[in-house]
């Protein structure tokens, strides 16, 4: 019957709250929520996490919330994050909606900031209110002390992750302004309460928590070793081998330990490797281990799957021989300012290491072609493979990947001076596969190895060339005949011009993504093209494009109605009145970054909470 609410009188509660859990995005059960009252109180119960920026009263934010949304089981609290919150948050909306500015003062001001700040009561409130409570986040929280995470030890039981990340450094400098007392206020206590009340706890993060020792660590390590399945420690100056000592002793279900420290030497990551034998992924950045560590992980870490070594100075190819010679499952390896290891080290991984899908060399300078060279021979499973700054590796070895591995998916190349086309012309051959190439500052890449691309990648979805001189449109049409690219990136390749973005507007109809900034030669024909044949543009960077003007916007908007973010700071020809086209004319935009002067007071009060500046006074 025409007028009859169906839905409402013969549907129970819990079949409209399961059609809500089945939805598979948040903008569609925002939506639902908007149709009645009683479809808003059953879609809050599906919501299962939340996530709470920085707010003017974060404590009685939390304590909204809570009421409202009482089945949440995850919560990341992230007081970096300026959100926009109504002033009066209820059921009447305030038109005065004002987001959060970290201000800078003198220590007077310091109770100000610290009001800013989710404290224990807030924390204490989070527990009480999410009682199911699995997952927590804490970043920048630095007026939460031992005392709110007892609480909330206490009341949330069933938590099974935990990641505590409460000073950075930019953070630490800004607190210098009000005290000389700077670093996290969670301590011993609070971790010990964890690990008493939260038996259930899995993984557990520690970054930048300066007000925990050994005693906090060793206490949760006893409390929660049975189900302990990964730890994170970075920048925890006071967390030493005693530490990992413990781990090893109680934690024998660690399957993931992720160090970075001063403080460790080899005899505690020794202590964790004897006593956790399911050891799957490693990731260090420890200065004081050498290779009679990595012996061991070689010897006794049979499981490794990913292993991670960044700014190891006293460890060579030996430790690397180890690792090749144990680690058979090894599927993952990232060798980051490894100064010491030579091909002879990555051979010796290729050789032992044929399971490998992932590698990533990062300025590891004395790593040549022949290392890459047994990579290509012996790891054909790999599916991405990243060179950043290798100086030493060239065409030569790049070759042997593209005929040996045959389901790489991902290329990235940074600052690699001795690749040039050859090479790219060999991985286009040989690896059909390819869904994104990332290209940046390889200066002997020009139009051969990306038409090479076009021409046999026909998989290619993201392509990003970032200041390679010698790519120009000749390249851009090839890949526009060939592959269908969701995402580009073009940004200071000076050679190309209108033709080939023109062909790429053409030819890539799925085009969400789009770079071209300082492209010189980019005028508003382009910006016409993607208008018409890009209606699925997200996102767009036109910063230091001179040419283009407002005019070439209005064609841009007129189509590209699911624009999202917009940055075109430094484009001369781009008026106030253009800046205001893309605000009116696109009604999911989220960002705009533009210079100040070219906002007027009229787009101010229509955008001003989506507008960001650059350059303020420009």
């Amino acid at each position: 019957m025409r007028g009859q609410d169906w839905i409402n009188t013969l549907l129970p509660d819990e079949i409209i709250v399961e059609i809500f859990r089945r939805l598979d995005s948040k903008s569609s059960r925002d939506a639902c929520s908007l149709v009645c009252n009683r479809w808003l109180r059953l879609e809050r119960l599906t919501r299962a996490a939340i996530r709470i920026g920085a707010s003017a009263s974060p404590d009685l934010f939390v304590h909204l919330l809570a009421a409202r949304f009482s089945n949440v089981t995850t919560v990341h609290v992230d007081e970096r994050l300026s959100v926009t919150i109504p002033t009066h948050f209820g059921r009447r909306r305030s038109r005065d909606n004002s987001s959060l500015k970290l201000h800078y003062g003198s220590a007077s001001d310091q109770s100000g900031f610290d009001s800013l700040c989710l404290s224990d009561s807030g924390l204490s409130a989070l527990a009480k209110g999410f009682p199911k409570l699995q997952k927590l986040r804490l970043i920048w929280c630095s007026n939460v002390t031992s005392e709110g995470l007892s609480s909330l030890a206490t009341e949330c039981t069933s938590l099974k992750s935990l990641d505590l990340q409460c000073l950075s450094v930019w953070f630490e400098a800004v607190c210098l302004v009000y005290s000389n007392d700077v670093g996290c206020y969670v301590g011993d206590q609070g971790l010990a309460a964890v690990g008493q009340y939260c038996k259930h706890l899995e993984d557990l993060n520690l970054r930048f928590c300066e007000g925990l020792t050994d005693k906090g660590l060793v206490e949760l390590a006893l409390g929660v070793g049975k189900s302990l399945k990964s730890l994170g420690v970075a920048a925890c100056a006071k967390i030493t081998d005693v530490s990992m000592e413990a781990v090893g002793s109680h934690c024998r279900s660690l399957d993931t330990l992720s160090l970075d420290s001063e403080y460790i030497h080899n005899r505690g990551l020794l202590a964790v490797i004897k006593g956790c034998p399911q050891l799957k992924v490693l990731k260090l950045q420890c200065v004081n281990l050498s290779d009679d560590a990595l012996k061991v992980v070689g010897s006794s870490c049979l499981s490794l799957e990913l292993l991670a070594l960044y700014s190891f100075q006293r460890f060579t190819d030996k430790g690397l021989c180890a690792i090749g010679n144990g680690c058979k499952k090894l599927k993952n390896l990232i060798l980051s300012d490894c100064y010491f290891i030579s091909e002879k080290g990555l051979e010796a991984i290729a050789a032992g290491c044929k399971e490998l899908t992932h590698l990533e060399v990062n300025g590891c300078h004395n790593i040549g072609s022949t290392g890459l060279e047994s990579v290509g021979k012996s790891c054909q499973h790999l599916t991405e493979l990243a060179l950043l700054y290798t100086q030493k590796i060239g065409d030569v070895g790049l070759l042997e990947v593209g005929q040996g591995c045959k389901f790489l998916q991902a290329l990235h190349l940074v600052d690699c001076s001795s690749i040039g086309d050859e090479a790219m012309r060999g991985i286009a051959i040989g690896c059909r596969n390819l869904k994104k190439l990332h290209i940046r500052r390889c200066y002997e890449i020009g139009n051969k190895g990306i038409v090479a691309v076009g021409e046999h990648c026909k998989l290619l979805a993201d392509l990003s060339i970032r200041f390679c001189d010698r790519v120009g449109d000749e390249a851009l049409i090839a890949v526009a005949e060939g592959c269908s690219l969701h995402n580009l990136n073009v940004s200071g390749c000076h050679q190309i011009g209108d033709a080939g973005m023109i062909a790429i507007a053409r030819g890539c109809p799925q085009l969400c993504y789009l770079d071209v900034s300082v492209l010189q030669n980019l005028g508003d024909m382009v910006m016409a093209e993607l208008g018409e044949h890009c209606p699925l543009l997200k996102e767009i960077v036109l910063s230091h494009c001179r040419q283009i003007t407002d005019v070439g916007l209005a064609h841009l908007v007129k189509s590209c109605t699911m624009l999202e973010s917009c940055h075109m700071v430094y484009c001369s020809g781009i008026t106030s009145s253009g800046v205001a086209t893309v605000v009116s004319s696109c009604p999911n935009i989220k960002k705009v970054l533009v210079e100040k002067w070219k906002v007027s007071q009229r787009t101010k009060r229509r955008a001003g909470s989506i507008i960001s500046y650059l350059c303020v006074d420009l």
